[in-house]
């Protein structure tokens, strides 16, 4: 079955989303990628966006291999116009849209004091304003078309906080609030906004900006109580189920998926025996 050899989406009946429109930020690459691959292989016709041209083409040479509907459309979502104009388009050339993920996304580790102002406005552009921008157009046509779905990666750091990203941190933890208010808006007309806040996972993006050394990204493990990093897969599928009439009576959440390690764990270790001080 189509479904089952793409791993994100075996946990969905085939043909959850037949007949229905998804569009993908940043779908060419890592989670989107993962994301746009379950879409397509339960039955989604599935648009993903990205600036860079490129990394549209391995999803569609897939799509093409697999017989999937699919397509690609160029876009830098900090222009609230292009935003548009690709959302209009999208629904001029099919009809509907169903569901929107806005997955588009910038970071790298800088410690605050040396982050310059053009990097700041460039990460807040891209995820705090883009993300408003597409939810806004999107929004607007599944309110009149009576329902849909919009699907917010964010990460735990938009409550935690995170030395090195207080850029991404910012950006996530508004839209973080975006996703709880426009679902406060917007339940009641048949759209639901939920977030998805991934721990570390693997992705070539991560590793290059977030554990770029062994040390690192050993020092990351060994905060995760699961004792391991997620797959893409791992994280994707559970983004599709929150999408799904499987979760048709879930809005505002935001799912956390870190292996556990935002638990706080790490104050005491399994099987460890604590001498305990005489009382005073």
């Amino acid at each position: 079955m189509e479904r089952d050899s793409i791993p994100a989406a075996r946990w969905l009946p085939a043909g959850t989303f037949a007949g229905e429109v998804a569009l993908v930020t940043g779908g060419g690459t890592g989670l989107g990628l993962e994301l746009a691959r379950g879409f397509a292989a339960l039955g989604a016709t599935t648009v993903i966006a990205s600036r860079s041209a490129e990394h549209h083409a391995p999803f569609l040479a897939e799509a093409r291999e697999r017989g999937w509907s699919a397509e690609a459309r160029t876009l830098d979502v900090r222009e609230p116009e292009a935003v548009r104009a690709v959302i209009e388009g999208v629904v001029a050339d099919h009809g509907r849209l169903q569901h929107l993920v806005n997955n588009a996304a910038g970071n790298f580790v800088c410690p605050a004091e040396r982050l310059s102002a053009n990097a700041w406005r460039a990460v807040l552009g891209i995820v705090l304003d883009g993300t408003f921008y597409c939810s806004k157009y999107a929004g607007q046509h599944m309110l009149e078309a009576g329902g849909g779905t919009l699907l917010n990666v964010v990460a735990t750091y938009a409550w935690t906080g995170m030395a090195g990203v207080a850029h991404s941190a910012s950006a996530k933890g508004g839209v973080l609030a975006l996703t709880k208010t426009l679902a406060a808006e917007w339940a009641a007309r048949g759209v639901r906004v939920n977030a998805i806040a991934p721990g570390p996972f693997h992705s070539d993006g991560a590793k290059a900006n977030l554990w770029p050394d062994d040390e690192t990204e050993q020092r990351i493990l060994a905060s995760i109580p699961l004792g391991r990093f997620a797959s893409r897969d791992e994280v994707a599928a559970l983004g599709l189920h929150l999408c799904s009439p499987a979760s048709a009576y879930v809005t505002g959440a935001c799912l956390t998926v870190d292996g556990g390690a935002t638990t706080g764990s790490a104050f005491w270790e399994p099987g460890q025996r604590l001498r305990r001080g005489e009382p005073r």
